[in-house]
């Protein structure tokens, strides 16, 4: 099978039934991706990533075990000669946050993405707009803030493996360091302000990384929290009224568009979905996974541009406007 037949996308990337049938495909590196509760590593897979180092295959693991720590993954990894990468493994010099993205009000515009649950589209949603709006020649930066993203980009700060003192210091060093040469900075959210698991993260990111301007993420058949039934999602317009409030007292900073998860929808649906959304927030929304991201890029665009005026640098130039 390839990732098209059970996915639906992924075009023709091989899926295996085991590490052996894998190891066929003369692979060099094993990825751990799975997300169980906690991110704890199933005792199960001590076996397989043994197995799979004396293959002399890199570990690249988003588990919050450390695998780089564990004596036995450790010693069998320098005894071969590879490599133990922990995405999750957050630096040792984070410092607190003191509000600096502030200094970068004269010459970027923050966006965060936020959203109603976890696992909703938070970080799809921003790579989905990075790339929208570098196909226009707009000078943006994504700050990835966990394991999957930190894959993508090649760096970052998995956010929900820091001590909890220092959240919003690892938001605001990211969020700092993808606007040097950027003029929109995209900050990949995490969680949800009403997620009772996952709450201090989202709200760590919010305060780091002192968002211009949010994106709210949702899925229209999603009425509760995922595995909390007994937390039900409020409807959009008073969520997105509850999260700008959130936002309020460190900066204000409003909801400008809605990003929707419509994967579980027909085609139809879908569309059906999207313009109900329109119609009740008042804002633009699209699903910009399944079509095209343009109204929420342009939503960015045109906050970007009222925020500095005729003067300012443009986003899609990095030069003066004329």
């Amino acid at each position: 099978q390839i990732a098209q037949d059970v996915l639906g996308f992924g075009g023709s990337i091989p899926v295996v039934a085991s590490l052996a049938e894998g190891l066929t495909r003369r692979p060099n590196a094993l990825l751990i991706g799975i997300a169980p509760p906690g991110g704890q590593l199933p005792p199960s897979w001590r076996a397989l990533i043994l197995d799979a180092i004396d293959h002399r295959l890199e570990i690249w693991s988003g588990l919050h075990t450390i695998l780089g720590d564990d004596p036995e993954f450790a010693a069998r990894a320098r005894a071969v000669g590879v490599a133990i990468h922990d995405l999750r493994k957050p630096p040792s010099d984070i410092d607190v946050a003191r509000g600096r993205v502030r200094e970068i009000d004269d010459r970027a515009t923050v966006i965060l993405t936020v959203g109603t649950d976890c696992n909703i589209g938070k970080m799809t949603t921003q790579l989905q707009l990075r790339d929208a709006m570098r196909a226009r020649g707009m000078r943006v930066g994504f700050a990835p803030t966990g394991q999957t993203g930190i894959l993508v980009e090649g760096w970052g700060i998995s956010v929900d493996a820091v001590i909890a003192d220092f959240i919003a210091g690892a938001a605001e060093r990211l969020t700092l360091h993808a606007a040097k040469d950027a003029d929109i900075v995209l900050v990949e959210g995490q969680g949800s302000i009403i997620h009772p698991s996952y709450s201090g993260v989202t709200y760590g990111l919010l305060h780091g990384s002192l968002p211009h301007a949010m994106v709210m993420c949702a899925q229209p058949s999603r009425t509760a929290i995922n595995n909390h039934p007994w937390v039900k999602i409020p409807p959009l317009a008073e969520f997105i009224d509850m999260q700008e409030r959130a936002a309020a007292p460190l900066r204000p900073a409003p909801v400008i568009a809605v990003a929707l998860n419509t994967y579980d929808l027909s085609d139809a649906d879908a569309r059906v979905a999207i313009e109900r959304v329109r119609r009740e927030t008042d804002l633009p929304a699209t699903d910009p996974v399944r079509f095209d991201p343009a109204p929420i890029v342009d939503a960015i665009d045109a906050f970007h541009r009222r925020r500095f005026g005729t003067g300012a640098r443009s986003a899609a130039t990095g030069a003066a406007a004329s």
